[in-house]
């Protein structure tokens, strides 16, 4: 990449932090205070050891960080090293200039750039914010340009495994070369983790800027950073005594992380010609070693934000009028079955209000194609993925008026209401337990008697065996399922002798048309073998579902 291409690149990516605020309302700026207490706390810290992490190409937030300081303001201000020399007093206003240049590393070969606010973003640019406001600013403009509505934040941050690598390698080299002094332990027992420093960086202006508080939330905003380079490779010379030419220590040390986000720095005591404790050795054969100083970093991290907030549930009951309408889609060579599906009608209606990305749909069992469902309807649950907005109660019945208002009169629904995860579990559980009544349209092969209305009433829990209907048995496997008929009664047709609507409540998933036929004997007793006639199933709907679960309050 040229100069000029990179030079416009870095300054598109400076403006793009002045988006959000065009004013100072929403800036942090650390006060006299602050200020005050920040020199104090560069004052407490020791001067050649500063030197010497500046030196080595560590960045100052990093040098901060590594002593355990906790302060805002460094997070806010602009720091650079002269500025740093100056109040360690290092150094003057004359040699300020080339102190910058000397000391002030492009990208820090700890965190790889991330406390400089320096990335690369999703189109390759580089971007340099000058602290953590313009950081917090930039994130919080493509927030409101995804359009998320929020109450709320959790900041989630990953990093490269490389920066505790890194980390250590540094803090190990610290040990060696200042391990005797009282303030090591003192001040280096300790650190604040990179994620911990940026959290602690932009979490505060983020919550001014966006008017609300961090904590656990559905909304999470999540930065990823990712190494440009696969690794650092050390190319500097090593001289036979462990040196190199820039007059720093080489020190060989493994690489051991505790997992915690803090650095342990509770190591063994070993021979200083192999950087290594008796302990640490044998504890950690296979950790692989690095070199110190770093090797220069020419790439900061990528970066990638996202902003996602967790799914949002709605629940309800819907009714199916129509017997060309599939629950889900159905699509078979190419070719769809039936006119629309459930899933589309009520998922359609219900993301766009949401401004989600997708939905699923799901429902408590389901009725064939050409079943209509009625009645008190079906329990259902659209869990909408990345929702923008959460729309309030008003809203949410107007879908539901304008679902149950459309032209077709395909699909209906009832309750429909925001509800929570567990919604989900409750409708499992009830959904093993249903029971569920019917209304079907029987013809018999002989004119119905009275007797027929007394012995179909007569039966009550009836048990059955049921094998897997042969209309099914290309998607499930044979098995013989014991299934209970609760109650059955049968309404006579005027001016008709073999038609009749047979009323049954049954245990949750009976074949209702194979208990109506038999299925060539594949289920037994059946309405066709109790009449000891032949029965054929014309019409069946779903009455009602038996569950405690979105019911009118």
């Amino acid at each position: 990449m040229s100069s000029e291409t990179e030079a416009a690149q870095f300054s598109n990516g400076t403006d793009a932090a002045q988006v959000i605020s065009p004013n100072d309302d929403h800036r942090v700026t650390p006060g006299d205070d602050e200020i005050r207490h920040l020199n104090d706390a560069v004052r407490s810290l020791p001067s050649h050891a500063v030197k010497d992490l500046l030196s080595a190409g560590v960045c100052i937030r990093c040098i901060f960080r590594l002593f355990g300081i906790r302060d805002h303001a460094y997070f806010r201000s602009s720091l650079s090293p002269s500025v740093m020399c100056n109040i360690l007093g290092e150094g003057d206003s004359s040699s300020s200039e080339s102190m910058e240049s000397e000391l002030e590393p492009e990208v820090c070969r700890i965190c790889l750039g991330i406390l400089q606010f320096t990335y690369r973003d999703e189109k390759e640019m580089l971007v340099k914010r000058k602290n953590g406001d313009e950081l917090a600013a930039s994130i919080a403009e493509l927030i409101r340009q995804e359009g998320h509505q929020i109450d709320g934040f959790s900041l989630e941050v990953s990093t490269p495994p490389i920066i505790f690598e890194n980390e250590q390698a540094v803090r190990l080299y610290m040990k060696k070369k200042y391990g005797s002094k009282l303030w090591f332990q003192e001040r280096l027992s300790e650190c604040i983790s990179t994620k911990d420093a940026l959290k602690f960086a932009i979490v505060n202006p983020l919550e001014i800027i966006l008017d609300v508080k961090s904590g656990p939330s559905s909304v999470r905003i999540r930065l990823t950073y990712t190494e440009t380079k696969p690794s650092i490779i050390p190319s500097k010379s090593v001289d036979g005594n462990g040196g190199t030419n820039n007059g720093l220590d080489t020190v060989h040390v493994e690489l051991v992380g505790n997992g915690t986000g803090c650095c342990d720095l509770s190591l063994g005591q070993g021979s200083p010609a192999s950087g290594r404790s008796s302990t640490g050795l044998a504890e950690h054969e296979s950790s692989e070693c690095s070199n110190f100083p770093l090797e220069r970093v020419n790439e900061p991290c990528h970066l990638v934000f996202q902003c996602h907030r967790t799914p949002i549930y709605f629940g309800g009951r819907y009714l199916k009028f129509s017997r060309n309408v599939s629950q889900t889609r159905w699509i078979i060579d190419d070719e769809r079955m039936g006119e629309a599906s459930i899933e589309e009608i009520i998922g359609g209606h219900i993301r766009p209000m949401c401004q989600g990305d997708s939905y699923k749909f799901h429902a408590a069992g389901r009725e064939d194609i050409d079943v209509r469902m009625l009645g008190s309807g079906r329990p259902f649950l659209v869990e909408v993925q990345n929702a923008r907005e959460v729309p309030s109660k008003a809203l949410v019945k107007e879908i539901e008026t304008r679902m149950n208002n459309l032209e077709n009169k395909l699909v209906g629904v009832k309750n429909l209401s925001l509800v929570t995860s567990h919604s989900w579990d409750l409708m499992r559980e009830g959904e093993a337990e249903k029971q569920k009544q019917y209304c079907a349209l029987v013809w018999i092969s002989r004119p119905l008697e009275d007797e027929d209305l007394q012995c179909i009433a007569s039966h009550k829990d009836l048990k059955i065996l049921q094998r897997t209907p042969v209309r099914v048995l290309h998607r499930r496997s044979p098995l013989e399922r014991g299934k209970i008929i609760h109650w059955m009664k049968i309404e006579q047709i005027t001016g008709s002798s073999q038609y009749f609507l047979l009323h049954l409540c049954t245990q949750a998933g009976t074949y209702i048309k194979e208990f109506v036929h038999g299925d060539l004997g594949r289920t037994h007793p059946s309405i066709g073998s109790i009449l000891r006639c032949r029965a054929e199933i014309l019409q069946l709907d779903v009455t009602d579902v038996k569950m405690d679960c979105f019911l009118a309050e």
